[in-house]
């Protein structure tokens, strides 16, 4: 009959038993390092990501309800503040999938349909390349339409002050 102890032990080179078996390392962790943990973006990431992606195209002329844009128009005037990048947008972002809602101001005389599937396949593409979620949908509600003699409700700010 043989002893467990002897079974799992193997012969040296000078035919002595008495050496344990040398065991390989036991690889900890499992698979590509890449994969392990999760990754969690916020609603905000992508409402900037979608915000600057729309305010890209041609013919977007602000993002936003004439309410946001005069309330940001001030925040924007006050020491320390910045343009809303997310003004005008808001996601649903959930495991490996997001919606996105915009509202924009076109400028008068383009095509809004044109300007919606332009802006749409922008968004679509920025976000789905820097997060990696499959953006589900875009749905644009414009809000207004910019005309040519009407006075900016947010004036360009000077480069220096």
């Amino acid at each position: 009959m043989t002893d467990m102890t002897e079974r799992n032990r193997s012969q040296n080179p000078d035919g002595d038993q008495d050496s344990p078996q040398l065991r390989k390392p036991a690889r900890r962790g499992g698979g590509d390092p890449g994969n392990r943990g999760r990754t969690t973006i916020a609603d905000g990431v992508v409402e900037k990501i979608a915000g600057l992606a729309a305010r890209d195209v041609l013919g977007v002329h602000a993002m936003g309800s004439g309410l946001s844009r005069t309330f940001g128009a001030v925040r924007d005037r006050v020491p320390g503040g910045s343009k809303s990048a997310t003004r005008g947008v808001k996601a649903e972002v959930g495991e490996v999938q997001t919606a996105i809602d915009l509202e924009i101001v076109v400028d008068y005389g383009v095509s809004i349909a044109d300007v919606a599937r332009a802006v749409r396949e922008n968004v679509v593409a920025a976000v789905e390349r820097m997060t990696g979620l499959e953006v589900v949908e875009v749905n644009i509600a414009v809000s207004d339409v910019k005309l040519p003699d009407e006075e900016d409700d947010e004036p360009e700010q000077p480069r220096i002050q």
